[in-house]
């Protein structure tokens, strides 16, 4: 299987890095083995897996700089999978990576030497089309987009698109959309389900069958460093999440 699967959405606030993280604890819970990357320079996905990000010793800045490989940076999270690491020092990558030759490949070839030991690498972008967002995409084979069914979701929804598009026709020809998954929904808001409508009728088997309800215990979650499957597992939304690994497994059986 071997799948790299970046979860990337241009817009914040719609739930990326909480799938990130729920969707590779569930796919642990699956028998998966899983390697999230946190390239994201807040560091949510290192917090959220429950390692702290200031005490980490190197990060995937190092990774990106060549001055470390992905299995002297790795960590292993509280929910069973491993994690590449990022703090605020991934904001200068930015920066270096642009006199870098082949900066947009740098991701890529430092996984190439891990993806064989894993079932699935999940990365976690930032919410921004930036350096670390390409190398994302370039060394992804699939893209899952989170999706918040609102007023301006479909705007954003097409920028990320025409990225896609374009990662597609330069540097990664093989870059796929896996699927958009509804986030953050609320069944008691009739604009959530007019979205929820308009996605199916523009993207249609797209669109995973999944989708993650609003819900607390997944918001809480992550201010303890954990998954939804180990901080309330009968919850709706561990339910859901290991739903969306049930169809994303089937995805590529």
């Amino acid at each position: 299987m071997n799948k790299i699967i970046a979860i990337s959405n241009q817009k914040g606030g719609v739930g990326k890095t909480t799938t990130a993280i729920n969707l590779s604890a569930s796919l642990v819970a699956a028998s998966q083995n899983v390697l999230l990357v946190d390239l994201d320079p807040q560091g949510n996905a290192t917090m959220g897996s429950g390692i702290e990000k200031y005490d980490i010793k190197y990060n995937c800045y190092d990774i990106l700089m060549g001055e470390k490989t992905a299995t002297e940076v790795m960590v292993k999270s509280t929910s069973g999978y491993n994690v590449l690491p990022s703090n605020e020092n991934l904001t200068a990558a930015e920066v270096k990576l642009i006199n870098k030759i082949a900066r947009e490949q740098q991701l890529k070839m430092a996984l190439k030497n891990i993806k064989k030991d894993f079932d699935y690498i999940i990365i976690d972008c930032p919410p921004s089309l930036n350096i670390l967002t390409l190398n994302a995409l370039v060394a992804a084979e699939e893209v899952i987009i989170p999706m918040q069914c609102e007023y301006y979701a479909l705007e954003g929804l097409s920028s990320l698109l025409e990225t896609i598009k374009d990662v597609r026709n330069s540097v990664n020809p093989d870059l796929e959309i896996a699927g958009i998954i509804r986030t953050m929904f609320d069944i008691r808001n009739n604009l959530s389900t007019e979205v929820s409508d308009q996605l199916i009728e523009h993207f249609g088997k797209k669109v995973y069958n999944t989708i993650i309800p609003r819900n607390i215990s997944i918001a809480e979650a992550p201010s303890y460093g954990k998954s939804i499957l180990k901080y309330e597992p009968t919850s709706k939304g561990a339910l859901a999440y290991m739903a969306l690994a049930g169809e994303i497994i089937r995805q590529n059986s």
